[in-house]
């Protein structure tokens, strides 16, 4: 399991230093439109749990 967590780490090390030459905007956007998503779910949750609306 340690060989492993250790493989992971340094392959996610190597991908971020080759992403450095250029933005990745499809997976930027894709981050976003998630993080706006669940921000939105989160609230409508939020508001029935309340009663708000």
């Amino acid at each position: 399991m340690r060989r492993f967590a250790l493989k992971a780490l340094f392959t996610a090390l190597a991908f971020r230093r080759a992403e450095k030459e250029r933005v990745d905007w499809d997976r930027n956007i894709l981050i976003f439109s998630t993080v706006v998503t669940v921000g939105l779910v989160a609230l409508y949750v939020y508001g029935k749990a309340t009663s708000r609306w």
